[in-house]
């Protein structure tokens, strides 16, 4: 396979009549075939090309995950063009900084995001048309109704198929597919120029890992726009003619995130796509619906959580050695317990794959035991972006898993000498799935991409058995006042998943004499713990008792807690300052990805970062926290 067009006239071929799209329409779920999808794609190209639509021409797609969203990049390829795949949770001024920068001179958008594209066409010189994928009232001279685009693209076949024809059968595996920006951790985000053949190749190697089957269906739930779901839901499953279902959408961003649940039930799932955010979520959601069965039945399958640990280990160790005793008992409790969690996910799924973000073991550990493991695999937009993955015959917790096929990787320490296994330095990999470059960056792809090989900015290493083991970014690595370093990430996920009090943190050590931590609390939790301890929350004292309790859980990752020795003391940190508001989109803290976007944090929480290292807040019992964990009180009672 050397282009998506390839890729896919391969599959409508072998399965035509097999269900690639799933949506739901009045009220239940309605699936369109491979072969009815490219009826579509071929109506909807022929409309862009009779509209004076050329290769290598760019559009812009913001879309909810819907069937019209793969059918409009399909639409784009097979007329030769570009498209420039955008989050629905971007802002006006993020939009236009990617249109502008990657020269689209087309606009697809939905219903829901109009508006937005409305406000800023304007800023737009080199917009041609919008496409509005729901139709438009009263359409201007530029804009364009997309199921009359279809209609047109309908009649252009009728007398121009041959033109069409000549020109998707021309793709070549060099051409451009995509222009991914980057999420934006940084202040201009690159755009990532993705070709025919990386995606394609992409494709082969993941399933190298773990082979997709015809009648498997899964439920996009990450956004469409987002490399992990692009490649490794859309594509491969389009690659075996397996099938995907769309999200139902609802009247708001959170009523969509809240009919996911529904939908898992009613699509049957037989794998997920998730990332960290999602699966804490879902864990959450399982342990509450438990608890509200009664505090027996929860300490019954804390138990039964604790034996399938003890027996699973890390995965691929499973029931060795005295272990297997284990059995017996762990299958009672799959009976009684987990199978019953399982038909809450649709009673077929067999895995979840995770990616995004590192994945915190204790999560693995849990998502294992209920007989649904999370197989974490690692990877970036600009790898296409699968590297490497765990998979349901080669598991190893705390891992990103074996490499795909067909592609090489080195670890580099700082000068660029090769390190042997076990041995940390940068993530490095060759092959086809590694981009063409920065889009009108040639500086920043030369100092990606060198002699072939991509320079990922991650820090890992090689196990002897041959698993990957991703230990964060070079550039959010903290540095000790001796100049030694350390990648924050597995500290802040492994308190935060332990600790029901801590929502989100950040640690912060630039060339310090300590590490120290900004943290957001989950007052929920807390206010619970107070009542238990009958102090009332919102009083001094229950501010001043938040604090402490707050302080307990990070103690318990040092000398004498129960997580001592995971990791280095000096890594810890020495005090901390809660914060008065979370990380999120609406602040800029949060990227597309919901990862922390460290440099806006230090600047939008600088007043704090200067106080950490204040002869003050080496007393963690300050006024700053406990005024913040006032204010998160105040907010909670004004709700």
């Amino acid at each position: 396979m050397k282009t998506i067009i390839e890729l896919f006239e391969t599959t409508v071929a072998n399965y035509p009549d097999n269900v690639y799209l799933w949506e739901k329409k009045d009220g239940k779920y309605q699936g369109t075939t491979y072969k009815e999808t490219r009826k579509i794609v071929l109506k909807l190209a022929a409309g862009l090309v009779a509209m004076g639509f050329k290769k290598g021409d760019r559009a812009g797609l913001v879309s909810d995950g819907r069937n019209d969203w793969i059918i409009s990049e399909l639409g784009m390829l097979y007329a030769g063009g570009v498209n420039v795949p955008l989050s629905i949770r971007l802002h006006e001024s993020e939009l236009i900084f990617r249109l502008k920068h990657s020269g689209s001179k087309y606009i697809f958008v939905s219903e829901p995001h109009t508006e937005k594209i409305e406000d800023i066409r304007e800023s737009l010189p080199e917009l041609e048309k919008i496409i509005f994928i729901d139709g438009k009232e009263n359409p201007g001279k530029d804009d364009v109704n997309y199921q009359d685009l279809i209609q047109q693209g309908e009649e252009y076949l009728k007398e121009h198929n041959s033109e069409l024809e000549e020109i998707w059968k021309n793709i070549q595996p060099n051409d451009l597919a995509n222009i991914s920006y980057t999420s934006g951790t940084t202040a201009d985000p690159k755009g990532i120029m993705l070709s025919h053949l990386n995606y394609a190749a992409n494709v082969v190697q993941s399933n190298t890992l773990m082979e997709l089957q015809p009648e498997w269906r899964t439920l996009a739930i990450l956004p469409w726009d987002h490399a992990f779901a692009h490649t490794a839901c859309l594509y491969a499953f389009m690659f075996k003619g397996a099938s995907i279902a769309s999200v139902e959408p609802g009247k708001n961003a959170l009523q969509t995130l809240k009919n996911i649940p529904k939908n898992i039930k009613e699509i049957q799932p037989t794998l997920l796509m998730s990332v960290p955010a999602f699966s804490k979520k879902f864990r959450q959601n399982i342990e509450n619906q438990i608890r509200q069965k009664g505090e027996t039945l929860y300490k019954v399958f804390q138990f039964a959580l604790k034996v399938a640990y003890i027996h699973n280990d890390l995965g691929y160790n499973r029931g060795k050695g005295w272990k297997f005793i284990l059995k017996p008992l762990l299958w009672v409790f799959d009976k009684i317990l987990f199978q019953k969690i399982r038909e809450g996910f649709g009673g077929q799924l067999k895995f979840f794959i995770g990616g995004g973000a590192l994945l915190d073991i204790e999560l693995q550990r849990f998502f294992y035991a209920i007989g649904i493991p999370v197989c974490q695999g690692y990877g970036l937009t600009e790898a296409s972006p699968v590297i490497s993955s765990n998979a349901l015959h080669a598991i190893k917790f705390g891992s990103s898993g074996k490499l795909v096929k067909y592609m090489d990787l080195k670890i580099l320490d700082d000068d660029g000498n090769e390190m042997p296994t076990g041995q940390k330095g940068e993530i490095v990999v060759k092959g086809d799935n590694v981009m063409l470059g920065y889009w009108k960056n040639e500086k920043a792809t030369e100092e990606t991409i060198r002699n072939g090989w991509l320079h990922t900015g991650d820090m890992g290493y090689m196990d002897q058995d041959g698993f990957l083991y991703v230990l964060g970014r070079f550039k959010s690595l903290l540095i000790g006042n001796d100049g030694e370093k350390f990648s924050p990430e597995g500290i802040e996920e492994a308190i935060v998943e332990q600790s029901p009090f801590i929502q989100q943190m950040m640690l912060y050590n630039n060339q310090n004499p300590y590490t120290s931590a900004m943290l957001v609390p989950e007052i929920e939790a807390i206010n619970r713990e107070l009542d238990k301890r009958n102090i009332k929350p919102g009083s001094e004292e229950g501010n001043l008792e938040s604090v402490l309790i707050l302080q307990n859980e990070i103690n318990q990752f040092k000398k004498g807690g129960e997580h001592e020795n995971l990791f280095p003391d000096r890594w810890l940190p020495a005090t901390f300052v809660v914060l008065p508001e979370s990380f999120n989109q609406e602040n800029g803290l949060m990227n597309t990805t919901m990862k922390m976007v460290r440099g806006k944090i230090c600047d939008y929480f600088n007043k704090e970062l200067e106080f950490l290292y204040s002869p003050l807040a080496r007393n963690i019992e300050n006024d700053v926290n406990t005024a913040a964990i006032n204010k998160w009180n105040l907010k909670r009672t004004k709700k």
